[in-house]
């Protein structure tokens, strides 16, 4: 009977726990929920500031294209989330059942003891079953046995009671459940109409921009000129840098450089270098305001545009006018230079690393500054003649290779 009581106890609180763990994990999607549902609503900030325009839709249909895949996330998680609570509802009843299994049994048990007791409500009796023992160890045995059932009993009636609240608790936290799984599906339908409204205005962006491919492709051959450009002119600059550094360890302190024809660093730069590699992941956003990725790193095939391949050396963050060029780690200003298409660039070397901050207005710094993290360097340039994109082109080196920065981003 213990041990049946024992494996009930083992059981009870098996369940307990997974059902705390997929608690934990509902929490989690729920997290990554609303910070996808944050992502929207920076888009849809940006897609209200950023005017249809006849150069701008390109601009507008990334938007759009970022604002679904963020939307399609929401539906997935909402999924999980439901899928999870599916699970604790059957765990929730599973626990139930064993619950009230067990307090049947316990109250079965606890009325026959009660009826036994009833029969032989005579203190004789007791007496009797005492004195009858054929020796006194077995009278004390007797004894203590009497005194055990009594407080047995007593437990019986207490743990009755408890359980009887447990299962009362359990039923609470069942029908709460079903709740939260009614308000998910709700809200998952919600979603999944915006999302029809979503891909419905994407469609209409495709079509506008169907009709003007052969300015859209014109658009996107001059601005591969201006990006190759702009790449030009930072493999020049790192090579010169490169060639000045090594220039310098006979007049100043000893540099080294890490790899054969890279940057020689001091013993401040390369700590400055390692700090910064140490960081990866956790580098702030290079821009002060609301913000988005709108084109990623490498080759890329437009999803909805056939006819449209870039190739991007860097990320290009949309964010509203006005907003500012951020440093993401400390560092020295080494060049400021302008390419037509990308207005003013600066670049910040972090040891062997690089980054360059493209398409500002205006610079706030000069070569040789040292700068610190979330500094302002500039202010980002706003093409009124395309809706008032905001949009900051950044890049990050190590030596003289291209790094997909997003992964280094917070």
């Amino acid at each position: 009977m213990k041990r049946l009581g024992f494996a009930i106890l083992i059981g009870l609180l098996s369940a307990h726990m997974l059902w705390a763990q997929k608690s934990a994990r509902v929490r989690t999607l729920e997290q990554q929920r609303q910070a996808a549902l944050a992502e929207i609503e920076v888009t849809n900030q940006l897609l209200d500031e950023t005017k249809q325009s006849a150069r701008n839709s390109l601009n507008r249909l990334n938007l759009l294209s970022k604002q679904i895949l963020s939307r399609k996330e929401v539906i997935h998680l909402l999924g999980q989330e439901i899928e999870e609570i599916d699970k604790q509802i059957t765990t929730s009843r599973n626990a139930i059942s064993k619950l009230e299994e067990d307090l049947k049994n316990k109250r079965q048990l606890y009325g026959k003891s009660i009826q036994k007791i009833y029969l032989r409500r005579n203190s004789q009796d007791k007496l009797l079953f005492i004195l009858s023992a054929d020796n006194f160890a077995q009278s004390f045995r007797r004894m203590r046995y009497l005194r055990e059932y009594a407080d047995w009993q007593k437990k019986q009636a207490a743990t009755i009671i408890d359980q009887q609240k447990e299962l009362t608790e359990k039923q609470k936290e069942l029908e709460k459940t079903r709740a939260e799984k009614n308000v998910l599906l709700t809200t998952r339908e919600k979603e999944n109409r915006k999302l029809l409204a979503e891909e419905s205005n994407q469609k209409k962006e495709i079509q506008q921009l169907n009709k003007k491919q052969k300015q859209l492709q014109a658009d996107l051959k001059k601005k591969k000129k201006q990006a190759d450009a702009l790449n030009r002119q930072i493999e020049k600059l790192i090579a010169e840098e490169v060639a000045r550094a090594k220039g310098k360890e006979d007049k100043q302190e000893e540099r080294v450089a890490d790899t054969k024809g890279g940057y020689a660093m001091t013993k401040a730069e390369k700590q400055l270098s390692t700090n910064f590699a140490g960081n990866k992941g956790r580098l702030p956003y290079p821009v002060s305001g609301r913000h988005t990725i709108v084109a990623t790193f490498g080759e890329q095939q437009h999803q909805e545009l056939k006819y449209v391949r870039t190739n991007n050396n860097g990320i290009d963050i949309q964010t509203t006018p006005g907003a500012d060029a951020l440093a993401v780690f400390n560092g020295e200003v080494t060049r400021i230079f302008i390419v037509p298409g990308y207005n003013n660039s600066v670049i910040v070397r972090h040891g062997n690393y690089l980054t360059v901050y493209s398409n500002l207005s205006q610079v706030y710094v000069k070569a040789g500054d040292h700068v610190s993290t979330r500094q302002a360097l500039g202010k980002i340039f706003t093409d009124t003649e395309d809706g008032n994109a905001t949009i900051l082109h950044f890049q990050l080196w190590k030596e003289k290779t291209k790094l997909n920065p997003e992964p280094w981003l917070d």
